[in-house]
């Protein structure tokens, strides 16, 4: 047990650049501003927003870790380590992104039950697991991006865009389960709540499977190792 919690904290300092605790702080503080306003506005805070107040301190949290991954390990000067033992570098970063992706619905559970007493009564670990497959998603991009750019800088600005994109997307897409913020606790007034339920469902499989490619994808490229040792 005790080389379990060796390892993830010594990936931890790797995937955050030993900038871990700044990241969580600064997700703790953005919530807390998006909480403090929606306390202050006098407005009651309906469930449907509550998914989207938790969703935006969540993607800041999986966004430095997947887009930096590679540079932070080429500042950490290990990557001929990884790339040296063949398949090594793969199962590095599967455990990797796995700790990212646990850690990330542990914060998500954190601040749905700060919400369940600051703002709104809502359904904690429901809301957490639907909120983490949109997280996933992003993160698995980050991690693509990053095998493509092999730069932190150009990996976020290509999440900025894509993220921006699909923010922009969401207006016009509306209720479809190709929607990547398809609100699940936003039921719309004319769609059946059984309906909606199989949108919901058929989304988050979707969701998951452009995950799970973006993943894979980011592994092949992971397979030309003249691409980042120079």
């Amino acid at each position: 047990m005790s080389d379990i919690v060796k390892i993830i904290k010594y990936n931890l300092k790797i995937i955050f650049g030993n900038r871990f605790v700044y990241f969580l702080g600064a997700s703790l503080i953005f919530y807390l501003i998006i909480t403090g306003i929606a306390l202050f506005s006098g407005d009651d805070v309906a469930l449907e927003d509550a998914y989207y107040q938790l969703i935006f301190p969540g993607i800041l949290l999986v966004f430095f870790p997947t887009t930096f991954g590679i540079q932070n390990d080429e500042d950490a000067r290990i990557l001929e380590i990884l790339f040296g033992i063949p398949n090594y570098r793969y199962k590095v970063w599967l455990v990797r992104l796995a700790i990212i992706f646990i850690m990330v619905y542990v914060m998500i559970v954190f601040f749905a039950f700060l919400n369940n007493f600051l703002l709104v009564e809502l359904p904690v670990f429901k809301m957490s697991r639907h909120l983490v497959v949109v997280l996933i998603l992003f993160g698995s991009l980050g991690f693509l991006f990053s095998t493509m750019v092999k730069n932190g800088n150009g990996s976020a600005v290509f999440m900025v865009v894509v993220g921006l994109a699909l923010w922009f997307l969401h207006g016009f897409l509306g209720e479809s389960k190709w929607n990547a913020f398809l609100n699940p606790f936003g039921i719309p007034r004319n769609v059946s709540a059984s309906l909606y339920q199989m949108i919901i469902f058929q989304n988050r499989l979707i969701l998951l499977s452009v995950s799970v490619v973006a993943v894979l994808w980011g592994l092949i490229n992971l397979q030309k190792r003249e691409k980042f040792i120079k």
